[in-house]
């Protein structure tokens, strides 16, 4: 199950992020002869008298061929006869997919789990095998623990973590009854915990605070991204630590254990993942090309089988990381 969830939440991103290729070239008029998803083989294919629609046997990756990209690719209205604005809009299209596909599963996800807050002191849960379950109970409310006062349930951490104590004395308000209880912590290792979580408070957002919290979980988002970018390139990233296709297969088999929510916040995590990658300046990649056009713009004109040779290049690069990026996770499934 973890296999084929992960392969359809691929398969979607692949589609989507081509889709914005296709779309931004029909728009203007720029041939489309291949619409693909996966590579390989063909499964299933359908032409309608201007594109080829395939479906290919091997679920990672997809392309759309777009018609006048490769060099002597000389047809009417083909891409390398359109203006260096249309060429930037249809490279970054595929991008700017992601990014709004991905915005948009952030934003049904903010509004599906709703603005969630702690309910003051009052206990949502205790946990099994512990020693305070059977003692304290769902929907007692902490007043004191050691005769301290206590009003957020950050006191309640706070007042636990400045004594060493095996028992502690809470007084929790039950129903009308206010009683006082000796609660022993459950040690685990060197860790010592009461077993309880918090009553979970949940409202719904109007629109445009999960437009704002949507907006900045993507952000946030991004802004990582980043950063484990830097810490890859600067070598603070742990050979171990890097994941492929096959690791986001474990990532996926953990998420649906704790419920499909998790799968959606994946799923918007890779697809931004993916829109940022495409867009670095490296050959082969959107932003690779991209970095050509903007060059052109400039007055900078790179000859254009000079060009393909460099995308080559990078490609060959790009299949050689993955090669390594898999055998990693292959070897990190066997520790």
């Amino acid at each position: 199950m973890s296999i084929i969830i992960s392969i359809l939440l691929l398969g979607l991103i692949i589609l989507v992020h081509e889709l914005g290729h296709f779309l931004a070239a029909r728009f203007f008029k720029i041939p489309v002869s291949e619409f693909a998803i996966g590579m390989g083989p063909e499964l299933y294919s359908y032409y309608t008298g201007r594109t080829l629609y395939s479906l290919r046997i091997i679920p990672m990756g997809g392309f759309v061929n777009i018609e006048g990209m490769e060099e002597g690719d000389e047809v009417e209205n083909g891409f390398s006869s359109k203006s260096s604005f249309v060429r930037l809009i249809v490279l970054f299209a595929g991008v700017f997919m992601n990014f709004l596909s991905g915005y948009i599963v952030l934003l049904i996800l903010t509004f599906s789990i709703g603005k969630v807050s702690i309910d003051g002191t009052v206990i949502g849960n205790v946990l099994k095998n512990t020693k305070s379950y059977g003692i304290l109970q769902k929907g007692d409310e902490i007043k004191k623990i050691d005769g301290i006062k206590v009003e957020k349930w950050e006191d309640i951490l706070n007042n636990l973590h400045k004594t060493n104590l095996d028992t502690h004395k809470v007084t929790v308000e039950r129903g009308k009854n206010e009683l006082e209880l000796n609660v022993p912590m459950t040690q685990e290792n060197d860790k010592k915990y009461l077993g309880i979580v918090p009553e979970i408070r949940k409202e719904k957002y109007n629109v445009l605070e999960g437009v704002k919290v949507a907006g900045k979980d993507f952000g946030n988002i991004f802004c990582e991204t980043f950063k484990g970018l830097k810490m890859l390139i600067t070598g603070k990233v742990k050979k171990e630590e890097i994941s492929g296709p096959i690791g986001i297969v474990k990532i996926v088999g953990e998420a649906t254990k704790v419920g499909f929510l998790n799968i959606g916040i994946i799923l918007a995590f890779i697809t931004i993942n993916i829109g940022i990658f495409n867009l670095l300046p490296f050959p082969a990649l959107d932003g690779g090309r991209i970095l050509f056009v903007l060059l052109e713009i400039i007055g900078i004109k790179i000859n254009k089988s000079m060009e393909e040779k460099i995308h080559m290049i990078g490609m060959a690069i790009l299949f050689g990381i993955i090669i390594l990026v898999t055998g990693n996770d292959i070897l990190n499934i066997f520790k």
